[in-house]
């Protein structure tokens, strides 16, 4: 899943020299707490509303432009990253959002909004749906097994994720649509894996 996917329009853009004032209230105006900053077309700063909460009083603001407190030098990323990238750069720099660039070229702004909007999507929360939680053996044919048995069943499966710090035989999370599943998880144990919780 790429970023491209998850930018909304053509990005609101302010210029270095526009006052602090202007960009409070454009951010205002468009309810974004990011905006870019741009010169010649190319991004030259990212102002966000944090950056800009120290200047709480239109008194400290009116001479002040854009470029004295802006973000120089903003991380960036493609349109094509993949937005589980996006969001590890996200987390890992403790930042609210991303500019995204096509060929060098600002196209958007991704925003930690936006990633955890997309992980609620591909891990189908919001959709009526099923949990299950296993602990697989992997000496007994291991996930794949696991969702052979799944399909085989009458299930269709969402999605699949996986505890990396559950050891040897690693817990799985499936996401399946709605089904009958009482003779899956039977299945399941029964070919030596352990359903450890079932959630709506």
């Amino acid at each position: 899943m790429k970023v491209k996917n998850w930018i909304h329009g053509k990005p609101i853009t302010i210029g270095r020299l526009v006052l602090v004032q202007d960009a409070v209230e454009l951010m205002k105006k468009h309810n974004i707490r990011h905006l870019p900053v741009i010169e010649d077309d190319e991004l030259v700063g990212f102002v966000t509303e944090s950056d800009l909460k120290q200047f709480s009083f239109p008194s400290m603001v009116e001479d002040i432009p854009v470029h004295q407190v802006m973000i120089t030098n903003p991380i960036t990323i493609s349109v094509n990253t993949g937005i589980d990238v996006a969001a590890k750069i996200i987390h890992d720099n403790k930042i609210g959002g991303l500019p995204v660039l096509n060929d060098g070229r600002l196209v958007g702004v991704i925003t930690a909004s936006d990633v955890l909007s997309a992980f609620i999507e591909v891990m189908g929360v919001l959709h009526s749906s099923i949990r299950l939680d296993i602990r697989i053996d992997e000496t007994k044919g291991g996930v794949d097994e696991v969702v052979k048995m799944i399909k085989d069943l009458g299930g269709e499966v969402v999605n699949v994720a996986m505890d990396s710090h559950s050891g040897k035989n690693k817990v799985y999370y499936f996401r399946l649509e709605n089904c009958d599943i009482e003779p899956i998880v039977t299945a399941i144990e029964d070919a030596g894996h352990k359903v450890l919780s079932v959630m709506d």
